[in-house]
């Protein structure tokens, strides 16, 4: 699941699996549970429940202890050697309230147990307490990531150009009699360079970070998707002339979006830098957009003819814990905050963003935004 779809996830109700091999009990948990609006996957026995999680992704599980095949202890086992599956919490239903069966289900990594016969409001509490709690874990361990992202592209990222600058500078300022023509003009080329990549860095950083404080504040409009494509290729133009890189589009007059034009444009202009600094000479990046009918939407597609990324590469595009950072056909540095930047813009106006892509083919990068009104 990519994480354009997990962040959709999020925004339903919380999933809770019930493995429960009485019907009786079973269904008096979930009539509790539904009246409070919970998404609910249901399992008769704990083996069942087991082959399901990988399949449901559970925000919780309610698990019974004694059940048929395989008990709710040896569950629990399983779910916490499984990396993917250890942080679930899990709140045993037992009518064993004797101190050394407790005891062994919290030594077994459940988070807490309900004794039979439920009680609904007692239900309730436990459930939103520990779904709380979960996911007040995911958002600090979003937050943590974010940090030490923030902190690795001020200690590399930004440290590096910043150093050329000031030994070149240095270099120019004492030895610019002894420096023939060449070496001037390669330091000054470099100088250029590492200057634009230092502004585009901390124009992405003070965007992202204005974005997570939520500081950033959204205007939607109607935007006019053609022009505003238009004014992105302009401004990228002399970067693919350098390396003889055609950008064309074709995208119909009269192809409106909806939201916020700065971020938008934010993202256009990302997504076909991209697309030039991936492509080799002589290559072609290609944006596109059209409208669907169907739900109302514009999808706007940027398709470049590479490098192209794997199926591993792409996984880690969009996360901000990941970092993969490789340089352009030409050298070219990047900030690793781009992509990111694009999602997050996209989401804050009811967008989405995924990517198909072949090492040594090239790749499509495809938003959608709600359509604009005509």
């Amino acid at each position: 699941m990519n994480d354009i779809n997990k962040s959709k996830e999020k925004q339903k109700k919380p999933l809770i699996l019930i493995a429960e091999d009485i019907p009786q009990n079973l269904e008096v948990v979930c009539n509790i549970l539904r009246k409070e609006g919970y998404r609910l996957a249901m399992a008769g026995n704990g083996r069942q429940a087991l082959e399901m999680v990988p399949n449901v992704v559970p925000d919780l599980i309610l698990l019974d202890i004694m059940m048929p095949e395989m008990d709710g202890f040896e569950v629990c086992q399983h779910l916490q050697k499984d990396p993917e599956t250890k942080e679930i919490p899990v709140i045993f239903l037992t009518a064993k309230a004797e101190t050394a069966d407790i005891v062994k289900g919290f030594e077994l990594g459940a988070v807490d147990y309900v004794t039979k016969p439920f009680k609904g409001t007692e239900l309730l509490a436990r459930v939103r307490t520990h779904l709380e709690l979960k996911f007040s874990r995911e958002a600090l361990k979003e937050l943590n990531a974010t940090k030490d992202k923030f902190f690795s592209i001020i200690a590399h990222d930004l440290k590096d150009p910043l150093q050329f600058l000031l030994l070149a500078a240095d270099s120019l300022h004492n030895n610019y009699d002894n420096l023939d023509e060449s070496k001037r003009k390669n330091y000054i080329h470099r100088f250029y360079n590492n200057s634009h990549l230092i502004s585009a860095l901390l124009e992405n950083l003070l965007q992202w970070a204005r974005s997570q404080t939520r500081s950033l504040e959204i205007k939607p409009e109607k935007i006019d998707i053609p022009a505003l494509a238009a004014e992105s290729i302009n401004l990228l133009e002399g970067n693919a002339q350098k390396k003889n890189i055609r950008i064309s589009t074709q995208i119909a007059p009269g192809t409106f979006a909806f939201g916020d034009k700065n971020m938008i444009r934010t993202v256009l202009r990302n997504l076909i830098s991209n697309g030039v600094k991936f492509t080799p000479p002589g290559g072609e990046v290609i944006v596109n957009a059209a409208i669907s009918a169907k739900d109302n939407r514009v999808e706007v597609t940027v398709t470049d003819n590479g490098i192209g990324m794997d199926a591993q590469y792409v996984d880690g595009l969009f996360r901000i814990d990941v970092k993969q950072n490789i340089p352009g056909t030409a050298k070219e540095r990047g900030t690793g905050l781009g992509l990111i930047l694009c999602k997050e813009f996209l989401e804050k106006n009811n967008g989405s963003i995924e990517v198909s892509s072949e090492p040594g083919k090239g790749s499509c990068f495809t938003f959608t935004l709600p359509a604009g009104v005509l």
